[in-house]
């Protein structure tokens, strides 16, 4: 969703009340009762070959990776593996040790040869929207004895072990997965924290402890059941009513700011706020006939106006974003501020005008209506009011469910389409490679030779991250000059929960993803 030595998380969590009642402490006998999160990000699938998405959420609580982050952490830690390392200086073979006696939950060991099979695995299948372009730069996985695994890349790569750290890295049982298709029969079978007793699409995943597990994670609970909303104000309803005891993803913007002004009613709940990397962007397909044109791409960049998208729709729990790089990221930069400064309809018609393009230009919007919760459709009829304020454009608004959305945009069908992004990794690598090259996450092929040909492979060859700005400065204005990508806003995440759930502050790594088995119930004295 990744790891380098030296780097820095960028997640830092700054808890903003903790209404602890008095006499409440962590852990104690009631520790191991089962949690219930809330959550509108369900998994698009159950087999990691095909997910590059927020399927991650489940994955990271039932899959291990021979490398992850662990709560703090900065850099990836060993978890299947008992160490990892570049074994050269060049930092094209990396090696991983892994730990004795680990297995899977049908039986089978996991060992340097399952460990193979799962990368080979995702590289064959090359599921359309799946993790293999994550691996570009791998060329062989090889074995020494039953705990060595090698990795031979075909460049150097100093990003590889925080791509190791991704859950789409899952390590998979070779008796349980196919090794040329994906695994069909809604099962899954991993060596994490938990084992996933069960799951129903659309409604919950029940998680039990994995009794044989053996890795990084302490586990300060007995069981998690995840269950999956469609919409905000239902899951926010049933946090109030105690029918979850916490809630990550999905809560709008009103919802933050009542929890945070703790509006009669709501004493008992609490919010944690992560400073994160997550951001949300349009996307421009070059095969449209009116989005394929550059006009008309920077006549949408000229007109957006980014400051009242931000105040009218996330009040503050959302920041303009005005590069594919956010914040408290190397590299980040305010490449469309420089570009195109304040909104302008009058710079916005003169692009349009010089290029012959008739007015208004119709424009279909995609977006999904049940991904990133119910802000998503305030944000893009905000859009088409400015866009359609300017006289420019003739906008129509259209929205599919998460599965049909994703299913759409792979197969091209969308003309302009919102996406968000939640970090594989804390580097600005994963800001700039995932879009571009002719697969990538979007499903529409963005050719770029000086990016993918010469700024990517300069700087995967710097395992300082920090001096790495320079290459992605120069990315980040070939992304402005191609209007390929908009970027629109960088989000603040949030974990919501009743006063006597503890760990929200804990939960979230690096990569936003939950780490279920940091929440605990508090019990009294």
């Amino acid at each position: 969703m990744f790891h380098r030595t030296g780097r820095r998380a960028t997640t830092a969590l700054t808890l903003i009340s903790l209404l602890t009642g008095c006499g409440l402490l962590p852990g104690g006998e009631d520790s191991s009762r089962r949690i219930v999160v809330g959550t509108t990000s369900e998994p698009s699938t159950l087999d990691p070959a095909a997910s590059w998405d927020n399927s991650w959420e489940l994955f990271r609580n039932v899959f291990q990776t021979l490398v992850s982050f662990p709560t703090g952490s900065s850099a990836p830690q060993p978890d299947a593996a008992r160490s990892c390392r570049f074994a050269d200086g060049d930092q094209r073979v990396f090696e991983c040790e892994l730990r004795e006696g680990l297995k899977f939950t049908d039986g089978e060991r996991l060992d340097a040869s399952a460990v193979k099979y799962t990368f080979d695995r995702i590289l064959t299948i090359k599921a359309k929207g799946g993790p293999a372009g994550l691996l570009d730069s791998l060329e062989q996985v090889e074995t020494r004895g039953d705990l060595t695994v090698v990795f031979r890349l075909k460049k150097p790569d100093a990003t590889f072990p925080f791509i190791l750290a991704t859950p789409a890295m899952s390590l998979v049982s070779p008796g349980s997965y196919p090794a040329d298709k994906l695994r069909q029969d809604g099962g899954v079978t991993g060596s994490g924290p938990y084992e996933l007793a069960s799951y129903v699409s659309g409604e919950k995943a029940e998680l039990t402890r994995n009794e044989n597990y053996s890795g990084f994670a302490k586990r300060k609970n007995g069981a998690v059941t995840i269950r999956y909303f469609t919409d905000s104000d239902k899951v926010f309803e049933a946090l109030k009513k105690k029918q979850v005891d916490a809630v990550y993803r999905g809560l709008t913007s009103e919802q933050v700011v009542e929890l945070e002004e703790r509006r009669p009613g709501n004493e008992y709940l609490q919010l944690v706020e992560t400073v994160g990397a997550d951001i949300r962007y349009l996307v421009f397909n070059p095969a449209d006939p009116a989005a394929g044109k550059l006009a008309v791409r920077r006549a949408v960049a000229q007109v957006v106006d980014r400051d009242a998208l931000v105040a009218k729709v996330y009040q503050g729990t959302a920041e303009p974003l005005y590069s594919m790089v956010p914040k408290g990221i190397a590299g980040h930069a305010t490449s469309f501020f420089d570009q195109y400064g304040d909104p302008s309809t009058a710079k916005a018609k003169r692009f349009l005008e010089e290029a012959g393009i008739s007015t208004p230009v119709p424009l279909t919007l995609w977006f999904t209506s049940d991904r990133y919760g119910s802000g998503t459709e305030l944000e893009f009829v905000e859009l088409k009011r400015q866009l359609e304020a300017s006289k420019l454009f003739d906008v129509t608004l259209r929205s599919q469910p998460w599965k049909q959305f994703q299913a759409g945009y792979q197969k091209g069908e969308y003309p302009v389409f919102g996406r968000g992004w939640f970090p594989d990794f804390p580097d600005p690598d994963n800001f700039v490679a995932p879009f571009v090259g002719k697969e990538n996450a979007l499903s529409t092929p963005y050719e770029s030779p000086e990016i993918t040909g010469k700024l990517l492979p300069e700087s995967r060859r710097l395992s300082d991250r920090a001096t790495v700005g320079g290459h992605f400065g120069r990315a980040q204005q070939i992304l402005v000059e191609d209007v390929r990508l908009l970027p629109l806003w960088q989000g603040k995440l949030y974990v919501a929960s009743t006063d006597d759930i503890g760990g929200g502050e804990r939960a979230l790594d690096p990569q936003t993803v939950m780490q279920m088995w940091e929440l605990e119930r508090k019990t009294s004295w």
